[in-house]
């Protein structure tokens, strides 16, 4: 076998330098961010549009796919804009072409589609080869007089032709439509406007320069989306996102109650803006299936071309404001807006503007516009005048104008020299038509003359006076009123403004499915929730070897407290525990309880409810059940022990209890006023009752009118004549009553 043979590389051609590589990954980087920033992500501030989407509109125009002509295949579109402005994946150009022309996404529609373009549901839109488009007369305005040098142009991708820098954008599209974008390190979010509340607010700037944001919120009192809903933002909030550019606003559903035969049901008429709603459904069943949702009954969508949700309530009793509170927290039927307005300016630098900043950015760029359209009508009228003057020379020289024309080798130049007439001049003259001889057409010229002559010293002043080209942009921005007024189907305001809806408080009942459950937990530490309210008769299988230490009956919306030995009381939810189904699972696994330590009591929580503890040394305060609620699984250290000791007892306070009875190892029981207990949130505490051998057993308060109580087997017994306990705080006791358990505990 024959040997191969390895070639050295060709080392490259031409200078090679050698950088470190952080400094060049940093020079892509930035390039890669510069053109996410300027050429992806950011809309510019003149027109509120994103590279694809001018580079849609454009390509349309020179379609000829104007509001009144026929449609074209959205895939001629595509591809006319991929093949000579936008070098990308058709996929993205046709996204951002379908949504252009939702009504649900766009507040005002800047493509006219027909066929299937997608739905509110979030169904994707029909392939390319089968929609068809055209532009609004929204859009119309966004391109008017963009022959007219109104923008500047650049050459596209591939030099061989040229696209516009910025449309000319009559319509006030970025706080119209609003925008959206995620560029390098920096973010846009616009939500969409009112064009009636945008021109009041710009012409309101025109006459007030200086408009602070108050006012100019009072005229543009918040966004308007297109699927409607009601905006409950407090008007001082929204007042500063616009001042500063940033902040939010907070969206609901609209819902009424519709009333049935002997009941009732919510209908939500609209949801909120980007809001799927097939994904809205999905989530509340989810949350119907987890039992999180205990006064919704069941829902339906009944919708068609407007949105219909049917909610039905568990039951007739149930307060509609409670059960839409709950669904308001808990999905997509509130939702909260950002607004950050950072844009590219006119020098295409990025930055957040506040809203008086936009405004006169749009406006600043119409009077742009306005300037370079009235100069270069201005230069054809002087062309077109030029002419003119030339044809009259003509006319008042007819003989000798054809005697030139008949006779001479150069009738251009003996013309010119005769009656000092321009080249274009000449050239008009020689390019009349005989028919044009006649003396109406010599009147129409003449008409033309005095017409343009009119129309120049107009256009001259109005280039000289600022205020006449204020003037002039007020009065565009008050015939876009007129065009897109309230009392027009698409200019009515569909977002009502409502307050700040208040605080209302709902019970977890209304969050979470409440059940009866009985818990049991095992001398182990096993624990378990059986379904139901069981007896403690009925057969349990506990492990073998183990036997039931806690039972009894509790909701799956309650949380239960345990308190061990080691003196910390930790949390657990009714909710989280493992079904009666084997033998639970260990305690030790859903909380930091030591391999020496036990558990003590578990209990419910009921709050407002106080508890005493007490250690085995006889030491112990009374607390109050809301201090010693845990909110990690390593609890929280409430009695606090000394060395080698452990909690021994954990009581709650009785109603109207006055009285506390201590029993110890050692079978004594002393009796005291209650008040003799401190009330502390943690520590060691005070001692309870004196031992020489030994420690403390159990405590019990108790109501001294109503006697002693303690269950001895199946009974339980009282014990009124207590007179010979009774004693102080930290005193020894004596033997306890006949018929006291040997356990020497109280229950």
């Amino acid at each position: 076998m024959a040997k191969a043979t390895r070639t050295k590389p060709t080392p490259p051609s031409g200078e090679v330098k050698v950088i470190d590589l952080s400094e060049a990954l940093a020079e892509r980087y930035l390039s890669y961010a510069l053109s996410t920033i300027m050429s992806r992500s950011l809309p510019d501030v003149r027109d509120g549009l994103k590279p694809v989407h001018r580079r849609l509109l454009y390509a349309m125009r020179q379609l000829h796919l104007d509001p009144n002509s026929g449609y074209k295949k959205s895939a001629r579109v595509v591809g006319d804009v991929i093949g000579k402005f936008h070098p990308h994946g058709d996929s993205s150009i046709y996204d951002a072409l379908v949504r252009l022309a939702q009504d649900f996404a766009q507040r005002y529609p800047l493509i006219d589609g027909q066929g299937n373009f997608g739905n509110i549901d979030g169904d994707n839109a029909a392939a390319m080869r089968y929609t068809e488009a055209r532009l609004t007369e929204v859009a119309a305005l966004m391109l008017e007089g963009i022959d007219e040098d109104a923008v500047d142009f650049r050459p596209t991708y591939d030099g061989e032709g040229s696209e516009p820098i910025v449309l000319p954008g009559a319509f006030p599209n970025l706080l119209g439509n609003g925008s959206q974008g995620i560029a390098v390190g920096m973010a846009t979010s616009i939500p969409p406007h009112n064009i009636a509340e945008i021109c009041d607010a710009a012409l309101h700037l025109i006459k007030f320069p200086k408009a602070t944001a108050g006012k100019l919120v009072e005229l543009m009192p918040g966004p308007d989306f297109p699927t409607g809903g009601v905006l409950v933002e407090s008007r001082a909030a929204i007042a500063e996102a616009y001042k500063t550019g940033r902040g939010s606003f907070r969206l609901r559903a609209r819902w009424e109650v519709e009333k049935l035969k002997g009941v009732w049901q919510i209908v939500v008429t609209e949801i909120p803006y980007q809001v799927q709603k097939s994904r809205l459904i999905e989530r509340i069943a989810d949350l119907l299936q987890q039992k999180k949702l205990s006064l919704l009954g069941d829902i339906h969508d009944e919708s068609t071309t407007d949105v219909r949700l049917v909610l039905e309530p568990k039951s007739r009793n149930v307060d509609p404001a409670m059960l839409m509170e709950s669904l308001f927290r808990q999905t997509d039927l509130e939702i909260r807006f950002g607004l950050n307005m950072n844009l590219l300016d006119a020098g295409q630098t990025p930055r957040v503007m506040s809203l008086a900043e936009v405004l006169r950015a749009f406006l600043d760029h119409r009077r742009d516009v306005l300037l370079r359209r009235s100069k270069y009508r201005l230069g054809q009228i002087e062309h077109r005048l030029e002419i003119l003057d030339g044809l009259i020379i003509a006319y008042l020289n007819l003989d000798e104008v054809i005697r030139i024309i008949r006779r001479e080798d150069d009738p251009k130049a003996k013309m010119m020299k005769k009656w000092d007439l321009s080249e274009i001049q000449a050239d008009a003259i020689l390019n009349m038509r005989l028919k044009a001889l006649r003396k109406l057409e010599e009147m129409e010229i003449r008409k033309e003359h005095a017409e343009l002559t009119g129309e120049r010293k107009i256009l001259k002043a109005l280039l000289k006076d600022e205020d006449k080209q204020w003037a002039h942009i007020a009065g565009q921005v008050g015939d876009l009123k007129k065009r897109f007024g309230p009392k027009t189907e698409l200019g009515r305001r569909r977002t009502v403004l409502g307050d700040a809806p208040a605080e209302i408080e709902i019970p977890v009942e209304a969050m979470v499915e409440r059940e009866p459950v009985t818990i049991v937990c095992s001398a182990k530490g096993w624990i378990r929730a059986l379904k139901g309210h069981v007896a403690a008769d009925n057969e349990i299988k506990f492990k073998e070897g183990d036997r039931p230490r806690f039972h009894f009956h509790a909701e799956t919306t309650d949380k239960l407290v345990l308190f061990g030995t080691n003196g910390r009381f930790y949390t657990l939810g009714a909710d989280k525990l493992p079904g009666g189904r084997g033998h639970g699972e260990p305690v030790r696994l859903m909380i930091e309880l030591g391999n020496e330590q036990e558990i003590v009591t578990l209990f419910v929580h009921k709050p407002g409810r106080k508890l005493v503890v007490a250690s085995s040394d006889g030491r112990g305060f009374v607390v109050k059940e809301e201090d010693v609620i845990a909110q990690t699984r390593t609890g929280k250290q409430v009695l606090n022990l000394g060395e080698g000791g452990e909690a021994a007892a954990c009581r709650p306070v009785e109603d109207r209890a006055d009285h506390i009875a201590v029993v110890g190892e050692n079978r004594k029981l002393i009796l005291f006023k209650l008040d003799e207990l401190p009330e502390m949130s943690r520590g060691r505490g005070v001692t309870l009752q004196r031992y020489k051998d030994g420690g403390l057993s159990d405590v019990k308060t108790f109501i001294r009118k109503e006697g002693l109580t303690w269950r001895s087997g199946d009974r339980v017994r009282t014990e009124t004549d207590l007179r010979d306990w009774i004693g102080k705080r930290a005193q020894a006791g004596r033997l306890p009553p006949q018929g006291f358990p040997k356990t020497n505990k109280f229950e």
